[in-house]
């Protein structure tokens, strides 16, 4: 896989820009002092335990949820600014969890990503942007194919291939990997890898499975109400360091451990 060397990273247009963010949701503080840069062409992946705050940061980066304090910038603007619209696609928990029971082909929901606010009242032909969605993600098979006779990884290709659609540069996607087999994982994570480096993409990924963020992923963050770790992954740190971050120690002594 190739990578991206920090110093080209550098010299790249940053794309988001978060500076002393803090979100409060219910009364509780989830996310503080979030200070972070992504530039355009990265894969991110964000990972950390239930409850650190990945979803809120996401959402904040959106703009559906509002800071407490802090600020953030998408292609120099604040988010859902209208100038951003179409550059940034946003694939959630439940975007491939369709009914199975659901009348609608994948060419049909890839195509519902051709409309923004600015051509909703057009009635253009929009074939060719679907075309090349479906063709990125390798579902031209079954592009006339009901969504609730696809698996889940052909789903979850599907809603990318929608977000494809719509021209984003920055594609978000929360938990992506949930509810996929082994097989459909790995092909799903090549193609990512792929739409940054062959298509210019850059991606915002949250996900449980740190194993699939460590093999894919450009540069990794650990968040945890804060920010513990954001930096190459193949400097990310292993599972006894993480435990260091997050303030557990182990149980057990080494006496002990040579006991048994």
């Amino acid at each position: 896989m190739q990578v991206t060397s920090s110093k080209e990273l550098d010299i790249r247009e940053s794309i988001v820009e978060v500076d002393g963010l803090s979100v409060v949701r219910s009364g509780n503080l989830i996310i503080s002092d979030i200070d972070l840069k992504i530039r355009r062409g990265e894969f991110v992946g964000i990972v950390g335990p239930n409850g650190s705050g990945k979803t809120t940061l996401l959402l904040s980066i959106l703009g559906i949820l509002k800071a407490n304090s802090g600020k953030i910038r998408i292609y120099g603007c604040e988010p859902m600014c209208k100038s951003n619209d179409g550059r940034i696609s946003w694939v959630s928990q439940a975007a491939s969890n369709l009914p199975s029971n659901l009348r609608l082909t994948v060419r049909e929901l890839v195509k519902l990503g051709t409309i923004s606010s600015r051509n909703m009242f057009s009635f253009r032909s929009k074939d060719v942007m679907v075309n090349r969605a479906i063709e990125m993600v390798g579902l031209q098979d079954v592009e006339n194919t009901d969504i609730g006779r696809l698996s889940g990884g052909q789903r979850q290709r599907a809603v990318i291939a929608r977000a494809l659609a719509s021209r984003a540069d920055f594609i978000i996607l929360d938990e992506p990997l949930v509810g996929i087999d082994r097989e459909a994982r790995s092909s799903l994570l090549k193609l990512l890898d792929d739409l940054c480096h062959d298509s210019g993409k850059t991606i915002l990924m949250v996900s449980h499975d740190l194993a699939a963020i460590r093999q894919t992923a450009h540069r990794m963050i650990y968040l945890e109400g804060s920010i513990k770790f954001d930096g190459e992954t193949s400097k990310f740190p292993k599972l006894t360091e993480i435990a260091e971050l997050r303030g557990i120690k182990p149980v057990h002594d080494e006496s002990h451990e040579h006991q048994h």
